[in-house]
């Protein structure tokens, strides 16, 4: 069974994806699309939102943030491990009440999920050295 927080990360997920493709597409539009979906009454709107938005906001800021952590070329990673990596990076530097492993590994099975066969591999990598920068002291006490 999925958690609420699982099934609004997902349509995070699946909203920045439509947004990928789709650049000029209204936040509001993509909202309104995923709010067909039978299951977005069970997501954490709240959670929902502040991922969705923030990272639409941040985009250029965290996609710089990230890419630093690239063991390939950017246009490489594709649009699912793009969208996977931004709203962790938004939560991993925004949302400091949730623990940094706990992310990680909800990006992972995310990417499992929506992503290729290995991606979650290269999502993962990129994510646990993102954590041990910008949640440098909780790295520390979790080692």
């Amino acid at each position: 069974m999925k958690t609420a927080r699982r099934r609004a990360r997902e349509f995070v997920v699946q909203g920045l994806y439509e947004w990928t493709m789709n650049p000029d597409r209204a936040a509001s539009t993509i909202e309104k699309h995923l709010r067909e979906n039978e299951y977005f009454a069970k997501a954490d709107e709240t959670l929902f939102r502040s991922l969705m938005y923030g990272v639409l906001k941040d985009a250029a800021q965290l996609s710089a943030l990230v890419a630093r952590y690239y063991e390939r070329a950017p246009e490489d990673v594709s649009p699912i491990e793009r969208a996977v990596l931004l709203m962790a990076a938004f939560e991993l530097t925004q949302h400091l009440e949730t623990p940094y492993p706990v992310i990680i590994n909800e990006a992972i099975e995310i990417t499992k999920t929506f992503g290729g066969t290995d991606g979650h591999k290269f999502v993962n990598g990129v994510l646990d050295k993102l954590a041990a920068q910008v949640r440098e002291e909780e790295a520390a006490r979790r080692s």
